[in-house]
């Protein structure tokens, strides 16, 4: 019996598009993201050098 109902079901979800909409729109967060982070953390190195070069400059001026 549950069969019965749950076959319709299953096969207009098998049919359904929107699932695969969905993971499309995951798969794009999911490397956005990753970019995002990526860029963040080359920003925050950068940033770390440039601090470091400025506490070194005003150490030599004192």
């Amino acid at each position: 019996m549950c069969v019965n109902i749950l076959g319709p079901i299953v096969q207009k979800f098998a049919k359904s598009e929107n699932g695969a909409t969905l993971i499309e729109y995951g798969v794009a967060l999911i490397i956005a993201i990753a970019v995002g982070g990526g860029g963040l953390s080359v920003l925050a190195a950068s940033t770390g050098v440039n601090m470091a070069s400025a506490e070194q400059a005003l150490i030599i001026q004192e």
